[in-house]
């Protein structure tokens, strides 16, 4: 019996089929961004039309010695309360994570504590800490003392909203501290363990650098918090940006002006915080593959 071969007959393949996949349509994408894009305009323009915004005051004052000097001190006031704010924090996440119990329990009643307590609580306290402690002496126990200051006098507008702030602030970061140390994968403490390496070593030249690609960004959020978060300093007369605006518009009535000429240092500021913080997030993920 003879086999009989039937040739395939040769198929075309179309244009269409060739052209991979038919990337979908979204019209209402189009329309959101042209609706988007006109409220925008509306606003801007409204604003920048609007003789009441009196723009001529927004640029007398942008460069004014007195704000400059309020700008200034707001800088300052976050460097030293964020500075403060990383070393407890670090410190406080560092004996939450002990295998000590004095310590993790002490840890964690010092952030239920002080997260439980409003910030501007805590810079009245600081700022009126005279009124119960009218001197801070160190001594030897049973002994001589050693030094002695005045409350008043060590413990100023400027150190008590670098207190308020900053340990204020100090939970927050040990919270994410601890978080950042606890991403690490166990088997990264057992191999320190296993070279022989001390706990302090381990946490310097193992888990913390590699924590760093998870605890920098909400640190970075947290100074950007800060720096806006110093208006509050407001209350106990400290002279910060937010201060000597007001202390200005409270003279000639320009309000909008100038909280107008406060948003702009404000939103400089965090402008240049947040390039920082692209920067850091880049250098400490290197080697991470990208999702």
């Amino acid at each position: 019996m003879s086999e009989q071969v039937v040739a395939a007959e040769p198929t075309t393949v179309g244009a269409e089929e060739l052209q991979g996949p038919v990337r979908l349509r979204h019209p209402w994408r189009w329309v959101a961004v042209a609706v988007l894009a006109y409220v925008a305009v509306r606003v801007v323009v409204a604003f920048a039309r609007n003789d009441k915004m009196h723009w001529d005051v927004v640029r007398h004052y942008l460069f004014a010695p007195a704000v400059l000097r309020g700008l200034l001190l707001t800088v300052e006031l976050t460097a030293a309360a964020m500075s403060l704010a990383i070393a407890v924090g670090v410190a406080i996440a560092l004996m939450r994570l002990s295998p000590n119990p004095v310590l993790s329990y002490f840890a964690a009643g010092y952030v239920w504590f002080v997260r439980a307590t409003p910030v501007v609580v805590q810079l009245l306290f600081w700022f009126f800490l005279a009124a119960v402690f009218p001197r801070i002496v160190i001594d030897v126990p049973f002994g001589p003392t050693l030094v002695e200051f005045d409350t008043n006098t060590l413990v100023g507008q400027f150190v008590a909203g670098m207190l308020g702030l900053g340990l204020s602030e100090s939970a927050y970061v040990a919270e994410i501290v601890r978080a950042g140390i606890s991403s690490i994968d166990r088997g990264q403490t057992e191999a320190s363990q296993s070279l022989g390496m001390s706990r302090m070593r381990m946490m310097r030249w193992v888990i913390l650098p590699q924590a760093m690609r998870v605890i920098i960004p909400p640190i970075g959020n947290a100074v950007i918090n800060m720096t806006k978060l110093t208006a509050v300093v407001l209350i106990i007369g400290l002279p910060d940006l937010m201060t000597s605006v007001q202390l200005i518009y409270s003279r000639n009535f320009f309000q909008i002006p100038l909280l107008t000429v406060a948003c702009c240092w404000y939103v400089l500021l965090v402008s240049v915080l947040t390039v920082l913080q692209l920067r850091l997030e880049k250098r400490f993920g290197r080697g991470v593959l990208k999702p």
